[in-house]
């Protein structure tokens, strides 16, 4: 009954996050009507959040194997409400976007910290838990947009942080009251590695996010100089991580046959699955000429299939095994980008074509997010971490570059159905790498075994 309770706290924490992140974009318009503020300047309210979440996630993993899960869990919730209390009392936009910063970095770590302790807790069942989870997020982006329209009407722009403070206090207790206390390991934290993965993340996803605000010349420079710094701050980190004694990224994690293979898949995931799911609305608005509101609604579908196929996926993850429901749904999801680069009559088509990326999504997130766990299940944490700054940064890749398509070509269309073909090629090319990794949770264990017995 305890680990059932756990659960329920884990995941409402989740739907809490989800809720968080998607609501503030239908704030967004009355944010930059309240500061009187630039797009631009206004674009960092929403940037500066992904910022965030990509760099602390591997670094939340990694912190969770040592100093203990729930500590933790605990701490991101904190944050999450210190930066939700900031953010609602904001008098400026800097101190908002500051503020945003520190929400971030609770909300980065409690995808990483829920499945070291699901891993803990249901030690004969993790693969079905761990996927559970990944059915529970969704709701949160189907309750978001429209719990934030509602609070902007009623009650304004602040009331979409303020909603998090209550909320997160009243699951604050019980997750420190049932969460077991683990012993703190004999290991110390690699303050230095912390720095460099986090700055060069931060670089990364900063020069991103400068393609994506503003084109011209100099934009494109400070971007290139920023992607540069973090492609070499990156290139040192790994050399630093072959000598560090307690490194922030076990290298095992980024270079071993199974894991590379399961970063690139969950990098192209990130570009193809969460970069649409930014862009969809816009197309709905561009294309298909709908309203704010209904460009919003049009991911709901998307968002309930998903919920309904990994739920099944994550019941029947032992019979299946991680490899034939990962290709499934990258069929299935690579099916519907491409048919969204094909403009149809009837509006009520791109309804059906965000439920079938929906259905591809559901069947493939909880297998991706399960596969090669097994082969370190100690570092849970830390490998979902380093799973979650893949996608985060492929997502944050797939955003930027379509901007830019979209500027050069001039036709939304067109424009449009360039970014989802190349989605679906992109998607579809990650394929291969899915054979690299276990098929199932039985193929994990037999490969330990045999890597132990050479």
């Amino acid at each position: 009954m305890r680990s059932f309770v756990i659960f329920f706290i884990l995941g409402l924490t989740l739907v809490l996050s989800a809720i968080g992140t998607t609501s503030v974009a239908v704030a967004f318009p009355s944010v930059i009507s309240s500061f009187h503020i630039s797009l631009i300047l206004a674009g960092w309210i929403i940037s500066i959040y992904q910022l965030g979440l990509t760099g602390v996630m591997p670094i939340a993993g990694r912190v969770g194997d040592i100093l203990g899960k729930k500590f933790t869990f605990l701490l991101c919730l904190f944050l999450f409400t210190l930066g939700s209390a900031l953010c609602a009392v904001s008098p400026n936009a800097g101190l908002l976007i500051f503020s945003r910063f520190i929400q971030s970095l609770g909300g980065g770590g409690f995808m990483p910290a829920a499945v070291g302790i699901l891993a803990d807790e249901f030690p004969k069942s993790k693969h079905r838990a761990i996927g559970f989870l990944s059915s529970i997020f969704p709701i949160g982006m189907i309750i978001g947009p429209n719990l934030g329209g509602l609070l902007v009407e009623q009650f304004g722009w602040r009331s979409v942080f303020w909603i998090n403070v209550p909320a997160c206090l009243v699951l604050m207790a019980p997750a420190f009251l049932v969460l077991r206390r683990e012993e703190r390991k004999n290991e110390a934290i690699d303050l230095p590695g912390t720095v460099i993965l986090f700055v060069s993340l931060f670089s990364l996803m900063a020069g991103l996010s400068l393609i994506g605000s503003k084109r011209s010349a100099g934009m494109f420079l400070a971007a290139a100089v920023l992607v540069c710094l973090s492609v070499a701050l990156m290139v040192v980190l790994i050399k630093f991580e072959k000598r560090a004694t307690y490194p922030v990224i076990d290298v095992e994690v980024l270079r071993g046959r199974p894991f590379m293979a399961a970063n690139i898949y969950n990098f192209m995931y990130g570009a193809t699955i969460i970069g649409s799911m930014s862009l969809i609305p816009a197309y709905a608005v561009f294309v298909y000429g709908m309203g704010t509101l209904q460009s919003g609604v049009i991911v709901t579908p998307r968002s309930a299939a998903m919920i309904a196929f990994s739920s099944l996926t994550s019941f029947y993850i032992m019979r299946w095994g991680y490899r034939w429901p990962i290709v499934a749904g990258t069929l299935s999801a690579a099916a519907g980008l491409l048919l969204l680069g094909f403009r149809f009559d009837s509006v009520s088509v791109l309804y059906v074509i965000n439920a079938v990326v929906g259905i591809g999504t559901g069947l493939a997130a909880p297998a991706s997010n399960n596969a090669c766990i097994e082969l370190m299940p100690e570092r849970a944490a830390t490998i979902t971490g380093i799973r979650g700054m893949f996608r985060q940064t492929g997502g944050a890749l797939s955003v930027a570059v379509a901007t830019v398509v979209l500027h050069v070509t001039g036709n939304m269309f067109v424009g449009f159905r360039i970014i989802f073909f190349g989605m679906t090629a992109a998607f579809l090319a990650a394929l291969p790498a899915v054979f690299l990794m276990p098929g199932s949770p039985k193929a994990a264990r037999t490969g330990m075994d045999a890597a132990a017995g050479e």
